[in-house]
């Protein structure tokens, strides 16, 4: 039995059930293009039958018992549910209202090791002024994704070159992700922004919209087209498309130590929201119970 947690004061006005609502939305977009999501009640799992990267293999928004009997319990259930997706278990905390509190601390006591750590910011200022303007030769094309929408097969290699250059992806993982996004065009709640300089594709942002809310995701720019203000401009246009498409929460995940792109996101009207979050995966060689 999960014991009733004492709500804290809002986070920029999202109190627990709002900010559950966020973590399961982003485990629901994550799950676009081939995943699977099951809600577990105290818990969310995300995996991929197709790919064994733990950032596609997870469970979050966890309320878990606090107490220690019980939350062992539940963690043993955790660990056989992993090892029956042939898995290892990892888990993503949340920078507030996690359950127990102290969640990272006791998976690193259960031979969990921090594996990275980020922040979750969220739209807080309200609509934005004037959307910045392509300068000369820049152009915005998007894309949107629905049952029968067909994509050219170019656009989506074009795609899957810019997101594999701007987060230096392995180039053998270059067409799985060229697949994964095709698959996720099938859905109406898949969104791109691709930004071309002089015709070429430099930068490119995922828009993730149902239920209301928007998830902003995998905003890169080609390594030698940095600094030009193109992560800007599409950050900008995935956030005035959210808006205009009435999203009441507009959002996005970012690494704890990627400062520059923290900066764009705070220009552009996003901000924080609680505290660092730990990504934690079991260690090999831990022996579970």
């Amino acid at each position: 039995m999960i014991r009733a947690r004492v709500p804290g004061p809002p986070l920029h006005g999202l109190d627990e059930a709002a900010f559950r609502f966020i973590e399961v939305h982003e485990t629901r977009a994550h799950a676009i293009g081939g995943r699977v999501m099951r809600d577990l009640g105290d818990c969310v799992l995300l995996h991929a039958p197709r790919d064994r990267a733990p950032f596609f293999n997870r469970v979050a928004a966890v309320r878990w018992p606090r107490d220690p009997v019980l939350f062992e319990r539940r963690l043993a259930e955790v660990f056989a549910l992993f090892a029956g997706l042939d898995r290892r278990p990892h888990v993503w905390t949340a920078p507030a209202f996690n359950t127990p509190a102290d969640l990272g601390a006791r998976l690193v006591d259960q031979g969990f090791r921090e594996i990275g750590a980020g922040y979750v910011m969220a739209l807080v200022r309200g609509p934005l002024g004037e959307p910045l303007r392509p300068t000369c030769g820049v152009t915005i094309e998007r894309l949107h994704g629905g049952p029968g929408v067909t994509v050219r097969d170019e656009a989506a290699r074009e795609i899957g070159r810019i997101l594999g250059e701007s987060f230096a992806v392995d180039l053998d993982r270059f067409e799985a992700i060229e697949a994964e996004v095709l698959e996720a065009f099938g859905s109406p709640a898949f969104h791109v922004c691709l930004v071309r300089s002089g015709g070429e594709p430099v930068a490119v942002g995922k828009r993730y919209t149902f239920d209301g809310a928007s998830y902003l995701s995998s905003i890169g720019t080609r390594p030698r087209h940095r600094g030009r203000g193109h992560g800007s401009l599409v950050t900008r246009a995935l956030i005035g498309d959210a808006i205009a498409a009435g999203s009441r929460h507009v959002y996005l995940g970012v690494h704890a130590h990627n400062d520059r792109a923290i900066s764009v996101y705070r220009r552009a009207g996003l901000d924080i929201v609680g505290e660092r979050a730990g990504d934690f995966l079991l260690a090999p060689g831990t022996i579970v119970p």
